[in-house]
């Protein structure tokens, strides 16, 4: 199996900045690509931004500017720097990752979430 582990979470005041990260580990012999969706009390979960493996990216309008997905293929991890955040991106934070576990064998996973609270 694979783990997805989320860190970076936390309270911070509108205009401020935080970084996530996604480490993965566990049976992998390729990630093939790698998302971070986050969701809102109340609402659905969404899309911020994905990465493949060769390093095209993929941003959801409202963060567009703001935000910024990177991925280290080495390390397996996955981060999204987030700058001038708003109260609106108040949400929990999920990695989602597409990782061939074995030769053409795909399997997706979903990590625990991260908590990212904006204060106005």
């Amino acid at each position: 199996q694979v783990q997805l582990v989320e860190s970076g979470g936390g309270l911070v005041q509108a205009g401020g900045s935080l970084r996530l990260s996604c480490a993965a580990s566990g049976r992998i012999f390729r990630i093939n690509a790698m998302t971070w969706y986050r969701q809102a009390p109340g609402k659905q979960r969404e899309l911020v931004a994905s990465i493949t493996s060769g390093g095209s990216t993929n941003y959801v309008d409202s963060v567009k500017g703001r935000f910024t997905i990177s991925g280290d293929n080495a390390k397996n991890t996955m981060y999204l720097q987030m700058n001038s955040l708003k109260p609106e991106d108040t949400a929990a934070y999920y990695c989602y990752a597409i990782v061939e576990v074995k030769y053409g064998d795909y399997v997706s996973f979903w990590g625990q979430g991260t908590q990212v609270s904006v204060s106005s």
